[in-house]
């Protein structure tokens, strides 16, 4: 089934609509907060409650992480998500470097969910583990056709310019 995924060119057209609706839905996350006022303030700390009691929502080494890390850097958070989910939106629809867009999403949409959202959410997830495992498959109709060869030259000549120089010395 992975084989078919990464290789077979009918499933580039389905992987292209599973791109575009995932990459439509991050960009209009992204703009509403990057146009907004957006501030993770009181999602986060509603999360940090959410920790405590007989069945947390959010695991206690999570709460600490926000507490520890993200609430004391907040207004770096309220640039980073905005602008993440906008340019994780923009890479999945113009199908450039898909895969690194997908996996960014994932950790958002993981992020999320350890806070205590659900959502869409797990549908996004999934969609995103399906774009990863197609890998160079999911944006062959998009940029990456082209930008991934070219990147891939570039390397392979740095290589060989490396072993030559090791050669030579």
């Amino acid at each position: 089934m992975a084989n078919l995924i990464r290789k077979n060119v009918y499933f580039s057209f389905i992987l292209t609509i599973l791109r575009l609706y995932l990459g439509l839905q991050w960009i209009q996350a992204g703009w509403g907060k990057m146009t907004g006022n957006f501030d993770a303030s009181g999602f986060l700390i509603s999360a940090v409650k959410q920790s405590t009691g007989e069945h947390p929502s959010v695991q206690t080494w999570w709460a600490d992480f926000l507490k520890c890390l993200v609430v004391p850097n907040i207004d770096l958070f309220n640039l980073l998500v905005p602008w993440g989910e906008f340019l994780v939106g923009i890479g999945l629809i113009l199908g450039t470097f898909t895969t690194f867009s997908a996996l960014m999403g994932f950790v958002m949409n993981f992020s999320y969910m350890f806070s205590g959202a659900t959502s869409t959410n797990p549908q996004m997830v999934l969609i995103e583990i399906v774009i990863m495992i197609a890998g160079f498959n999911s944006g062959k109709i998009g940029l990456d056709r082209w930008i991934i060869p070219l990147i891939k030259k570039k390397v392979l000549l740095l290589k060989r310019q490396k072993t030559f120089d090791i050669d030579a010395a």
